[in-house]
């Protein structure tokens, strides 16, 4: 981002997670709780990323294992006779869906339940923010009409 922006900078989908990673605005005069927040932020963002790029890595390698295995059992070859990649019907990939999300049940539950646990920080560092902000801004009010 330039240097004379003051937001944060979203870019395009990274090619392993899907996910757009965020560049995190810090401004010259943040307070250590503006860092606090900042840095769950980022944290969450890197968990997501690992996680998603993992899972997402995983999922690609055995949807492949599994169409080569049953193209193999049906006799046929990853390519067709006109260089096209060979593919399955809806009901037989809705089985690997299935077997996928299933086999990973675990790894999910614990994902969703530590991505809350993220969340409700943030959001709590978030309003302390907001309460210290309006309160500050509640100051210089009452300091700038009294003048």
């Amino acid at each position: 981002p330039p240097a004379h922006s003051h937001r944060d900078w979203i870019g395009p989908p990274d090619r392993l997670s899907n996910l757009r990673p965020v560049i995190f605005y810090v401004p010259p005069e943040e307070s250590a709780l503006e860092r606090r927040l900042r840095e769950a932020r980022q944290e969450a963002q890197a968990s997501n990323q690992r996680f998603w790029a993992r899972h997402n890595r995983a999922f690609r390698q055995e949807k492949e294992e599994f169409i080569y295995s049953r193209l193999k059992a049906k006799g046929l070859e990853m390519r067709d006779e006109s260089g096209q990649k060979a593919t399955l019907n809806a009901e037989e990939m809705a089985d690997f869906y299935k077997d996928f999300l299933s086999k990973n049940l675990k790894k999910h539950l614990q994902y969703n339940r530590d991505w809350y646990k993220r969340n409700f920080r943030i959001t709590f560092l978030m309003g302390q923010v907001a309460l210290v902000r309006a309160l500050r801004w509640l100051r210089w009010r009452k300091k700038n009409v009294q003048q």
